[in-house]
């Protein structure tokens, strides 16, 4: 190659996942372990059966091989402002929405709009790696928030307000978290909220996986306060909840002046959200509530199966937090790097994770397991090989 590429390009990390994978890619089959996928986070069943009947319909319409509006289409805002309001008890109108390629398309175009080269972004340790590797790719420094893992992974407003900077622009927020499943309490939200506001930065809080909450937990009030639109950025996902990964769609929900600019980097990155995965999403928003109400059960039984693990003992790992598709745990292996304990991990026990360290500094003592990912059954086993590794 002769010419030049972009030099904060190239400093970015490679892709964790597909690092991770290439552990196990081509190697024959641990005898008596096959393996326990722990890796990325998604589905384990495909959409409903109605969803894929009503997809593979609009698929023979010329209207779903067409451009959509650079916003998104006017039918999917309106429901998504109208979920996002009674959900939350609030106000959102489609003004507010902006439809994306996914959640991770969502991060990039508001961070783009929020910063340029030489800003600052707080993200919380652990922060879900994607993040960081779209401020290193843009030259804004990610300004990271100690992790406490005495507190099961939620951050601290107070220290957060001690590294605010003139040059900072947002704080990032991820609740229920990736990558340790923490819950971030709604108080404690409003207080990050308070922090930005009379700061003047934006609060960006990704939540793509809302979904799996208790319902009988309580939820944040963000929207319910008349200027949210002042400090607020939410961002959010329909992969998971709807198992529509492949289809590439989510949201922005913002003040009305901020989505007009992002809809500026949404014409000129892919000029609009693809309309087949707008399709699936608007029908599953009026139609699969109860059978995204099954999928939630499903896995809070998952994530009680991998909580009776690790309470029965005897382990050697410790849980740190978990919740929604991951489980935060310490490995036993003091002096050794987390990255040489998941490679062994998938290839010695068939056990494929990811090292702390692909989700930030001060890491090395951990390992993220997408335990979602695990029939409820197979949660014993997979505690059979941790303690068969130690």
């Amino acid at each position: 190659m002769t010419f030049t590429v972009n030099p904060d390009v190239v400093s970015v990390v490679e892709p964790p996942i597909a690092e991770a994978r290439a552990w196990v890619d081509g190697r024959p089959p641990i005898p008596g372990k096959p393996l326990l996928d722990c890796c990325q986070a998604v589905p384990s069943y495909p959409p409903d059966e109605a969803l894929r009947a009503h997809l593979a319909e609009r698929a023979r319409t010329f209207e779903a091989a067409q451009y959509a509006p650079i916003t998104g289409t006017p039918a999917l805002k309106s429901a998504l402002a109208e979920h996002m309001s009674g959900f939350y008890g609030g106000e959102v109108a489609p003004a507010n929405v902006q439809i994306t390629a996914g959640c991770n398309q969502a991060y990039c175009l508001a961070i783009m709009a929020l910063a340029r080269r030489g800003d600052e972004v707080i993200l919380p340790l652990p922060y879900y790696f994607n993040h960081q590797m779209w401020l290193d790719s843009l030259g804004v420094t990610g300004v990271h928030l100690p992790f406490r893992a005495d507190r099961g992974g939620v951050p601290d407003p107070e220290e957060a307000a001690a590294l605010i900077t003139e040059r900072t622009r947002a704080l990032v927020l991820v609740s229920p978290n990736n990558p340790t499943g923490a819950v971030v309490p709604p108080a404690v939200i409003a207080r990050f909220r308070d922090l930005c506001a009379a700061r003047g930065i934006a609060l960006v809080l990704d939540e793509t996986y809302k979904d799996f909450l208790d319902p009988s937990e309580p939820r944040h009030t963000l929207f319910s306060d008349p200027e949210w639109g002042d400090t607020v950025v939410q961002l959010y996902s329909f992969s998971k909840v709807f198992s529509l990964t492949g289809y590439r769609v989510g949201s922005i929900i913002a003040g009305p002046q901020f989505i007009e600019q992002v809809a500026k980097l949404m014409d000129t990155m892919s000029i609009c959200a693809a309309r087949i995965g707008q399709d699936g999403a608007l029908y599953a928003l009026k139609h699969l509530w109860d059978w995204a109400g099954e999928k939630r059960e499903m896995m809070a039984g998952r994530r009680q199966a991998l909580l009776d693990v690790f309470n029965s003992g005897n382990l050697a790992f410790d849980l740190v937090s978990t919740g929604a598709y991951f489980a935060y745990v310490r490995h036993p292996f003091d002096g050794e790097t987390a990255h040489a304990v998941a490679r062994r991990l998938a290839q010695e026990h068939g056990v494929l994770a990811l090292p702390g360290t692909v989700f930030g500094p001060g890491q090395d003592p951990y390992l993220r397991l997408a335990f979602a990912n695990l029939e409820a059954e197979r949660m014993g086993e997979l505690g059979d090989r941790l303690r068969g590794a130690v």
